[in-house]
């Protein structure tokens, strides 16, 4: 009876203190406006800026031959909707100064020959000098060249009756038709933004405590550490399947973004990807002596946890030991889940073997802070 009547206690103790921290959050304007506005201006800009999709492109034509054949090229790259704007050069050190001067992404440099070339069935040369700085662009923006090319070369062909094989390509893309890139970036996003504000409150919520002196209050308290760890862990965990499920709503009802997969899978795993989130929080917390130093410590948590989710870049591209240090980053399985529930609505089997690395890493960053939240107070 008086086990129950303890369990009772306790209980009653760690709602008052989630009350408490919910009503701190609450009615600190400051807090308020972290929680609502930032998350929704980064989903905006992330979306809209942060993307890899090429469009309206500057390049150079350097057309040393004037005919028919190569004015008609011309024209080609001039009607296409990702080179909107075009510089015509009129030598190669014109074409040396832009590209130096990252002025244009590409030149395209038809020779003296080409026109005639062409009325001859010869081989007739474009060259693509690109600007390998951009790397990434720089391949895009080359696909999109070649692809203009191809295309001019077999309707000239089909034009002067020369055999060409006759090989056709349909592509079909799966899951994303029209290759929009938010439908990839927003669901990461989800997982980002929700990962950022789970982590700062969190790791707010001790050096807060500590700041303004009433840390001193918690600890003469009849609160134990334990039901002070879960006192300041539920409210996050709250706040952050609350912004998250916020961001899902924008990604499905503002972006348009379809969703096929199952909700109740992607609430769990949010679920357990907070919960492995507010532990990292709860330790920075303890080590912090002030909100400044929590803050700083976050961002030292966030940038390495990004980078290596795969969010920006493919995991398989990083090397070896790189892709070993991903195993541990809840961010990684998360973003797995967001995307494929959102795009391919990806079965039960797969969602589960992405979770359950999170609940270990969950069960770890928890027990973790515990024991060093319990170690700090002693």
């Amino acid at each position: 009876m008086q086990e129950v009547y303890c369990s009772k206690v306790m209980f009653f103790r760690i709602l008052a203190l989630i009350r408490k921290e919910m009503l701190a959050v609450w009615r600190d304007k400051k807090s308020r406006m972290m929680l609502i506005i930032p998350p929704m201006i980064q989903l905006l800009i992330f979306s809209m800026a942060a993307t890899l999709d090429v469009k309206n492109a500057t390049i150079g034509i350097l057309n040393l031959d004037q005919g028919a054949e190569s004015f008609e090229l011309e024209q080609r790259f001039r009607g296409s909707p990702i080179f909107t704007n075009m510089i015509y050069l009129q030598s190669v050190e014109e074409m040396t100064r832009l590209i130096d001067n990252q002025k244009v992404s590409m030149v395209v440099h038809m020779d003296e020959q080409f026109s005639r070339n062409l009325r001859a069935n010869k081989v007739a040369d474009v060259q693509l000098i690109l600007d390998g700085r951009r790397s990434n662009a720089t391949q895009i923006i080359q696909g999109y060249a070649s692809e203009i090319i191809q295309k001019f070369s077999n309707d000239l062909a089909a034009e002067l009756n020369i055999p060409q094989q006759q090989t056709q390509l349909f592509p079909r893309n799966w899951f994303n038709p029209n290759l929009l890139y938010y439908w990839f970036n927003v669901p990461n996003l989800s997982g980002v933004l929700t990962m950022l504000i789970g982590l700062t409150i969190t790791a707010l919520s001790v050096a807060r405590e500590r700041e303004l002196g009433t840390f001193d209050q918690l600890l003469v308290s009849p609160l134990q550490p334990i039901e002070i760890l879960i006192g300041k862990t539920i409210p996050a965990m709250v706040i952050g399947v609350a912004e998250g499920l916020m961001i899902v709503a924008a990604a499905i009802f503002v972006f348009d973004i379809p969703f096929i997969g199952s909700f109740p899978l992607l609430f769990l795993s949010m679920v357990v990807f907070i919960s492995s989130i507010v532990g990292v929080g709860l330790f920075i917390s303890s080590l912090s002596k002030n909100q400044q130093q929590a803050i700083l410590g976050s961002f030292v948590f966030m940038t390495p946890a990004v980078t290596l989710s795969g969010y920006a870049t493919p995991i398989e591209n990083m090397p070896e030991w790189l892709q070993q240090l991903t195993v541990i980053n809840p961010l990684r399985y998360y973003l797995i889940i967001a995307k494929g529930l959102f795009l391919k609505d990806m079965p039960a089997r797969i969602v589960f073997d992405n979770i359950w690395p999170m609940i270990l890493i969950a069960i770890f960053t928890l027990t973790s802070s515990a024991l060093f939240f319990r170690r700090k107070l002693e």
